[in-house]
């Protein structure tokens, strides 16, 4: 999508249209977004459909959260734009937009304050991927998510899925600097942070999102590691519409 493409009525139908496209792979999927999407065990609201700008028949469908001080999320609460990314630690495509995209996004957008990115976990590739999701909770219990992030994808190959297993984790666990390692080790057995991870996926799995990184930026979708010119051409939108 580019700065001057016109936004059609389509896009904010209640039929959403993702392309995902991965290793030559491209799937289009049809769903109907309905409902409202299962509460999170962190507590935060569930999100509805809200009627648009324009029209009450475009509905615009807003998944942030906005939560004062969400250690799974940088930026202002009252930011213009939202970007929820939908992501796996095992996803070397993940690696890639975290590696070559997202310093020139917080750097232009969200330390400007106009741009949020809310994090949802999405473990696609197997147990490891919920694993590392769970030890990425563990380190956001203590502040330290985004080290933790960053620590991990600057190890992952550009192709392959990485071996994260429960003693690596703990290995980034103390390379980021991570205060009780004690503690971070028991989170790794606890249900709720499991179950907190779930729902993250059951709200990826009601709007469409099969593969990752995945992105909602306010209501518009990126899919796959998007070079920062698409990124930007679509903040840039949002931000105009924003006002």
């Amino acid at each position: 999508m580019s700065a001057g493409s016109p936004r059609t009525a389509d896009r904010r139908d209640t039929a959403l249209r993702w392309l995902w496209i991965g290793g030559g792979l491209v799937v289009v999927v049809a769903v109907i977004v309905a409902g409202v999407i299962a509460q999170q065990s962190t507590g935060t609201p569930t999100a509805q459909p809200s009627a648009g700008a324009g029209s009450s028949s475009e509905p615009a469908f807003d998944l942030a959260r906005r939560i004062e001080g969400d250690p799974l999320a940088m930026g202002g609460v009252d930011a213009p734009v939202v970007i929820v990314e939908y992501a796996d630690f095992r996803c070397p495509f993940c690696a890639l937009f975290a590696r070559e995209t997202l310093p020139t996004i917080i750097d232009e957008y969200v330390d400007t304050g106009l741009v949020r990115i809310e994090w949802r976990d999405m473990p696609v590739f197997g147990e490891e991927s919920i694993i590392a999701a769970i030890a990425g909770r563990a380190a956001a219990q203590q502040g330290l998510f985004w080290e933790y992030v960053d620590a991990i994808y600057a190890d992952s190959p550009e192709r392959a899925h990485p071996d994260l297993s429960r003693e690596r984790l703990i290995a980034y666990a103390e390379q980021v600097g991570i205060p009780d390692i004690p503690a971070f080790t028991a989170a790794l057995d606890d249900p709720a942070l499991r179950e907190a991870i779930a729902a993250d996926q059951q709200e990826g799995y009601s709007i469409g999102v099969t593969g990752t990184p995945t992105f909602l930026v306010n209501d518009s979708p990126l899919v796959g590691a998007q070079p920062i010119e698409a990124v930007r051409a679509t903040i840039e939108q949002e931000l105009q519409e924003a006002g």
